[in-house]
Parts: C-alpha cells; structure tokens; sequence
C-alpha cells in the first residue's frame, strides 16, 4: 500500500527562487514548502551568520553573573563549574571551565555521577563541590529545581549562579545568578538555547567584562555537539551556532578529541560534517560513559590537549559505548515484548514497562525505540531493589512533562521538559502510576507512523539535490526537519550486507543522476527488482566524498 504522496511542487515559483538565491531547482522547493518564499527571507536563512544571534543584553541575570564571575577570577578565588552527565552537561562546563581558565581563573571542574546522587546538584554531588573549597559554584544543565541545595550552598557561604535550560518551578530559586531563557523575567528573544549555548553567551560576556581578546569560535565546536545531542531545536540562534560549530569540527586544527571521533567515526578530513553525523555518530559515544556511570570520561576526553592523550581516553570511550550497545540491545528486545504482553501490539495510550535486571544507563535509549516502533509515549524504567528510575520519551506532538504532572502523587522524584523526562519511584507504586500515564494519555491522537507527505517527487527539472544545496538548507534536526523525498530509481547494483544480510546497498540511477544508497533492514524488499520507488532522505556521501550524496531510505513502497 502506498502511504506517501508528494506535497505539490511548483516549478515556476521554485525556479524564480532558485534563481534569486544561486540553489538547486530542488533545494528551492524545500524551502517553498517551508514557508521561505522570497529572496528577501530565503537569504538569511540560507546564510545563517553569527551576526544575526539575537541581543545577550535581555538575558535575565546574564551581567550579574559575569561580574561575579570576573571578580572571582581577579581575586583568584577558587571556582568550581558543574555539569550534568549527559553531552550538553559536559559540553557547557567544558567551555565554561576552560574559557575561565584562558582568562587566568582558579577553576576545578566536576560532572555528576548518574549511580552516586544522580541527576543534577544532588546531596551527593555538593558535598563533592564543597570538598574543592570554592567561593563560587556554576552549575551547567541542572540546578533550576535543586532550591534545597542551592540555599544549602549559600549558607555555606559559597555564591550559586546556575546555568541551565530545563523548565522553571515557581517556586524562586535562592541563586547569586540564574541563567535560564524559560524564567519568565527573561527578556532574552530566543528561547531554544541549550546549556552550551546559555554558556558560550556567558563566556562572550566574561570575555567582555575581563577586557580580553579570547577568540571564543574555539568553543563553537562544544556548542554544536551539545546543541544537537540534546535535541534542541535548530532553528534562530542554534541554527547558527551550530552552523558555525560543524565548520570548527571539520577544521585541521579542531581540538584533539574531535579529530579522534572523526577517525574513529570513519569520516574523511575533507568531508563537512552534518548535524545528523553528530547526532548519530559523536553524542552516542560521547554520552556512553555519562550512562555507564563514568561521565568524567568524556569531561577528559574532551579536554584533552593532545592526540595522543585523545586517542588513550577514545579507547576507553569506545569500550563504554561497545558495552552500552550490548545492554541497550538486549534492554530493548524485552521491553518491545513488555509492551505487546501488556498492551497488544498498537497501543494507543502511553505505556510503561520496567524490570530489575535492565540497566538505568540505558533506559532514554529504550524509551526512544520504543516511541519509534509503536507511536506512543514510553516509560522504562530499571529497579534497583524496591526503587527505580525511568526515562520518559513521547512523540513530537505530546507534551510528557504535563502528562506527567498529573502522576506526580505516584511518584518520588520527577522532571524534565516536553520532549523527555526522567523520574524514580517505589515498586509498590508502578501499578498506580502506569494506571495514571495510561489516564493522562489517553485522549491524546499521536498520529498513524511515518508522514504520509514527502517534500519533493525528484523527476524531470527536479533532480538529485547537491551537497552544497543540503548544506545550505542545514543544518537539520529537531524544529528544522531534514527533507524527505520521493525517488523513482533504475537499480544498477544491490548487495545485502550486514549479518544476515539484512541491510541493502545499492547503486542506483535517478533520472540523469548516478547515486549509492543505503537502505537499513530492507535487502529483502528490494533483492532481484530492477525498478524501485523509493523515500528517503540524502546525505553528503562520506565513503565517496567530493560532491557526492547518498540516500538513505526510509521505506521502499509496493
């Protein structure tokens, strides 16, 4: 059964476009469909500078920080930043550790342990900040609902100047300085910054009030991998921060972890990276240890200052992520079949699963796998005796931080945003609260799988997209979807690979165009046919290089 159909294209408009702005036939299309019709709009987006960020100057407590951190580096007092464990967490105490550094500060930097306090500024974790002997503490991605540690910390005598995006409690948090887009108060027009975003404007407002000439383009790189690994959307500021970032990655003199990530990623010096390369090749590995209970790891890997040292931490970080695969794998295959035994196979509400022999560091990735195999929100969650702790993923069109709100009373601890969320409770209350999220989703419509529109039906005028074109139109991910495309193609190879030969690889002709693809799971769709019709998405083709692509198939229709 076919379930896609193209969205109009209009060749006229999207030539006259094409034109005005030097793209692709194609590329002028997408952005058609994207709502960019004119030269007027379509040029900054497809240029998408830093000149264009949007004024610091609104940012609700972003001076007073500064000056505080300022004063603290002048008077070499001993400051301590702390990070979450996952990617952005690390990546924004990693820029804002070493930019203090480069300004002279007396700073230690320290991550928090997933197995050992857990999320954010726990118990735990300040005793740990307190242990270094600081007079100021900055908390990157958490610390927006750690009041109780907080007030703990400044009566201790110790300022607090929290930076962090996730949602604001009403309740005032007692901080020398709180910087988050989503407090109300705050002025600032972009809303979608990251933990490394909030700390790369941060450190440009340090560098201003120290007097010093810091080229901070070197932390771009950070802001990326940090911007896309937590999902943020790609769109304004990030839009241009990461642009700028994956430019820094590509670059000879990147710092030596990412020329590490790149080798082992397997891909090419000359080829520009792509945000989908970091989302799917950097951040798994990256956020490996943070899972396994070693974020330091990465906090090291990261800052490492030469190949060498790299390439020692890689071989550890590789390892992490070898034995997160092995767990999350055998995690998921019990968990899809949780899901059928308890809910049929096309569940309509939420659902939640859970067991004591699933480790906690992979329960986000199942919970995601489980939002992509049957379209509805997933809790996982891993008991460690009577209590557990789970990761909450939904579809894109559900809010899971308000479902969850309304099984707060079953829960011990809970948090996050729409998109995700994490929380613990007793094993006595997981009846209870899977009867709750079954009641708060149940009157939610999240949609029947893949979208039945794709951007562009390729075929006469409109032809295979270059990889200029793709790099002007990214970088995609969340808020900026990457396009899909509905593809006729004359197979002049196809070879299955993988075990089982599941996975096919393909040589494919479209229209005057010679392209390789890549379709994942689908050899058995595809083996002994000559024509194929095809959707999918193209990316820079790495193995080839130059100005080659490849598309990556999404589904082979009948």
């Amino acid at each position: 059964m076919n379930r896609y159909s193209a969205r109009p294209s209009d060749e006229r408009a999207a030539r006259m476009l094409a034109d005005a702005c030097g793209l692709g036939l194609t590329a002028a299309q997408v952005l058609l469909h994207r709502g960019i019709g004119d030269e007027e709009r379509a040029r900054p987006f497809l240029e998408s500078t830093l000149r264009g960020l949007s004024s610091p100057e609104p940012m609700a407590d972003r001076a007073l920080a500064s000056e505080r951190i300022a004063r603290a580096i002048r008077a070499r007092e001993r400051i301590v930043v702390f990070g979450d464990y996952d990617v952005d967490g690390t990546t924004s105490a990693v820029i804002l550790s070493e930019v203090i550094a480069a300004l002279g500060g007396d700073v230690q930097v320290l991550i928090a342990d997933r197995f050992h306090g857990g999320y954010g500024l726990s118990d735990q974790a300040l005793a740990r900040c307190v242990a270094a002997g600081p007079g100021l503490l900055v908390t990157c991605d958490c610390g927006s609902s750690d009041h109780e540690r907080v007030a703990k910390a400044t009566s201790a005598g110790i300022d607090v100047i929290v930076v962090d995006h996730h949602l604001v409690p009403e309740e005032t948090l007692p901080a020398f300085a709180f910087l988050n887009p989503h407090r109300p108060e705050c002025g600032f027009a972009y809303k979608g910054l990251c933990s490394a975003g909030l700390a790369f404007s941060l450190a440009a407002a340090l560098r201003s009030d120290m007097g010093a000439k810091l080229d901070l383009r070197a932390w771009l790189d950070l802001v990326a991998i940090g911007t896309i690994a937590d999902l943020a959307p790609l769109t304004g500021d990030n839009r241009r921060l990461v642009r700028a970032g994956l430019k820094n990655i590509g670059s000879p003199n990147s710092r030596p972890a990412l020329v590490a990530l790149r080798q082992a990623a397997k891909i090419p010096e000359s080829a520009q990276l792509t945000a989908r390369d970091v989302a799917f090749r950097f951040s798994p590995r990256l956020n490996a240890p943070g899972r396994l209970g070693v974020a330091d790891l990465t906090l090291r890997f990261l800052s490492a200052k030469t190949p060498k040292e790299a390439w020692g931490l890689l071989q550890d970080v590789e390892s992490q992520n070898d034995e997160r695969k092995a767990l999350a794998n055998r995690a998921t295959e019990e968990a899809r079949a949780q899901v059928r035994d308890l809910y049929g196979d096309a569940p309509e509400e939420g659902v939640v699963v859970a067991s004591d022999d699933w480790h906690r560091g992979v329960v986000g990735i199942v919970a995601a796998r489980l939002v992509d195999a049957f379209g509805v929100p997933a809790v996982v969650i891993a008991f460690d005796g009577d209590h557990g702790h789970g990761s909450v993923r939904t579809t894109a069109d559900f809010d899971v931080y308000h479902a969850l709100a309304q099984c707060a009373s079953d829960l011990s601890a809970w948090g996050g945003h729409r998109a995700a969320a994490g929380l613990s409770l007793s094993k006595s209350a997981l009846d209870a609260f899977r009867a709750s999220f079954l009641q708060a989703t149940q009157c939610a419509s999240f949609g029947a799988g893949p979208s039945a529109e794709v951007d562009v039906a390729l075929g006469g005028a409109f032809r295979v997209p270059s990889v200029e074109d793709l790099q002007r139109l990214g970088p995609f991910g969340e808020g900026h979807a990457v396009p899909t495309f509905l593809v006729d193609a004359h197979v002049v190879e196809a070879t299955g690979v993988g075990e089982g030969r599941v996975h096919g690889k393909l040589k494919l002709r479209v229209g005057q165009d010679s392209i390789r693809a890549f379709a994942p799971g689908m050899f058995s769709r595809i083996e002994g046919r000559d024509n194929l019709r095809l959707v999918g998405e193209f990316q820079p083709d790495h193995w080839i290089g130059g100005g080659a692509v490849e598309l990556l198939v999404k589904d082979v229709l009948d």
